[in-house]
């Protein structure tokens, strides 16, 4: 799968989930997953950065990434 789901909870790194083949769109994977109310985007996994050095302090980019895709409905 060449897509990812990334969020971001509040004081946070930033969240990639790697979705799976199980029978649910990604969309319905962030839903389930995603924690209730939180912003999800879908995301080529091409742009996650392969430099995981500083990843703590990753931030999304708002301006670039827009609306997002759903949101979690998960616990």
């Amino acid at each position: 799968m060449d897509k990812r789901i990334i969020y971001q909870l509040p004081d946070q790194p930033i969240t990639i989930l790697i979705p799976c083949e199980c029978g649910l769109t990604l969309e319905q994977i962030g839903q389930k997953d995603v924690p209730a109310g939180v912003p999800f985007w879908i995301v080529e996994a091409s742009t996650i950065p392969t430099d995981r050095t500083f990843r703590d302090a990753w931030e999304l980019d708002l301006d670039n990434i827009g609306e997002p895709d759903g949101f979690g409905g998960g616990v």
